[in-house]
């Protein structure tokens, strides 16, 4: 196969020279050398497609599918109905992307007006992007549209979901934002430390809070959008879009931006994505808010039409005028969540959040029997701790010999359970009927 670098060779040393470079381990030599390849790789000759296909198949055997999952810290297993997959699935929507020719592409930018309005009414923002790539990033971008030239800090709670906060730290050290903890206090976020915080720094721009927290407890927004507001600072909440279906919404809570994962609508787990981070903000925001915004308007000829209305990126203003460099908007994973939303409507969605709370309860109630206490007495969602009688590891390790996902491991004796509509009665009496019988030490 031919080179898909069309430079020759002697361009390419004519290129080198120019730029100043002797040769091309010169134009590498900042990279440090135990990241190098040092060696050609020991690839396998081609295969045919037919050979290909036996040796995925086979690799794809390895993999162990649960029928039984208790777990959740980010990623969960919902039911999608076959309509969703029926719609997102017909050729004209599969390789859906960035419509560079944007006002042609009537039907793509539907799709994502239409996902735009139901995170809108579901958080009950004003204005939502269209999108970026899933819950961490959301709320890293969130943080950067909330700095200034006066603001530059961030207060982030301890109890935000710690694949949420990496994002979000990586992408406060590469805009040299500085961002502090605020800790937690039986199982919520600590108030009186928020108060402290935000009094001894006149620089924190925002405040960060999952709503339900990586405990699965609702949080007091209400009181926490108060404290934020009064120091001059914006609210930040993190929710889980499930359980929009039945909560108070963001706006309602005093939150100025809102955002999370959409993964819950209609994206399964795939072995973690690709998923679909969603952003909504109050008006006052909107023109800080990356991605892309598509609206609605008529035509020459009256008729309902859908443009592009905002564009804050760098590919489409000045560099210097953009408040992000996101690029995708995930288009298919938007017309995804559209698609579920709109078959489940709102009394579906609220059925669904119903079942995941009501289920978790059940749960809780019957692992507490079998001495796996409740770490806190605290209103929750559909997610909860208990300190376990043995080894939270071996726990979940033995559940996955009985076919079974449990709980995630958050210490040596604690474990965070998960439920959603999918648990039925059967499954949750089975696991505590299991972990009943086994002995732990």
């Amino acid at each position: 196969m031919g080179s898909y670098i069309p430079n020759t060779d002697n361009e390419q040393q004519q290129m080198l020279k120019a730029s100043g470079y002797k040769d091309f381990d010169d134009l590498f030599k900042t990279i440090p050398s135990d990241l190098k390849l040092d060696r050609e790789l020991e690839l396998p000759e081609g295969r045919s497609e037919l050979e290909v296909l036996s040796i995925m198949e086979r690799t794809a055997d390895k993999n162990k599918v649960f029928r039984h999952i208790f777990r959740g810290a980010g990623a969960y297993d919902h039911f999608i109905p076959s309509i969703v997959k029926s719609v997102v699935g017909k050729e004209e929507f599969i390789t859906a992307y960035t419509p560079y020719q944007a006002e042609i592409s009537q039907g793509i930018l539907q799709s994502i007006f239409e996902y735009q309005t139901a995170i809108c009414e579901l958080t009950g923002m004003a204005v939502s992007n269209a999108s970026v790539y899933d819950a961490g990033t959301a709320a890293a971008e969130a943080v950067n549209m909330c700095r200034d030239r006066k603001r530059s800090s961030a207060l982030i709670s301890s109890l935000t979901p710690p694949h949420i906060r990496s994002v979000m730290e990586t992408y406060c050290f590469g805009t040299d934002t500085k961002h502090l903890e605020i800790p937690q206090k039986d199982g919520q976020t600590d108030t009186d430390e928020l108060k402290k915080l935000l009094a001894s720094d006149d620089s924190i721009a925002c405040v960060y809070i999952q709503q339900p927290n990586f405990y699965g407890i609702f949080e007091d927004i209400d009181k926490i959008a108060e404290i934020t507001h009064e120091a001059g600072a914006r609210l930040i909440t993190g929710v889980n879009p499930t359980a929009l279906g039945i909560m108070k919404s963001p706006a309602d809570s005093g939150a100025d931006i809102a955002v999370g994962d959409a993964q819950p609508f209609g994206l399964p787990l795939s072995f973690g994505g690709p998923y679909i981070g969603f952003m909504a903000c109050t008006e006052k925001l909107m023109r800080n808010l990356p991605g892309r915004i598509v609206g609605e308007t008529t035509d020459n000829d009256g008729n309902r039409a859908f443009v592009l209305t905002l564009q804050a990126r760098e590919q489409h203003i000045r560099r210097e005028k953009a408040g992000s460099n996101i690029c995708s908007n995930e288009a298919l994973c938007a017309l995804t969540a559209g698609v579920y939303l709109a078959a489940f409507g709102a009394k579906g969605l609220a059925e669904v959040a119903l079942q995941c709370m009501s289920k978790a309860h059940y749960l809780k109630k019957g692992l507490e029997k079998i001495g796996f206490t409740g770490l806190y007495d605290k209103e929750f969602f559909h997610e909860f701790v208990t300190d376990c009688p043995g080894d939270a590891l071996e726990i979940t390790e033995y559940l996955e010999t009985q076919g079974i996902l449990g709980g995630l491991p958050i210490g040596e004796n604690r474990i965070l359970w998960c439920v959603t509509e999918k648990n039925t009665k059967a499954d949750m009496d089975s696991l505590i009927k299991i972990l009943e019988n086994k002995k732990w030490n």
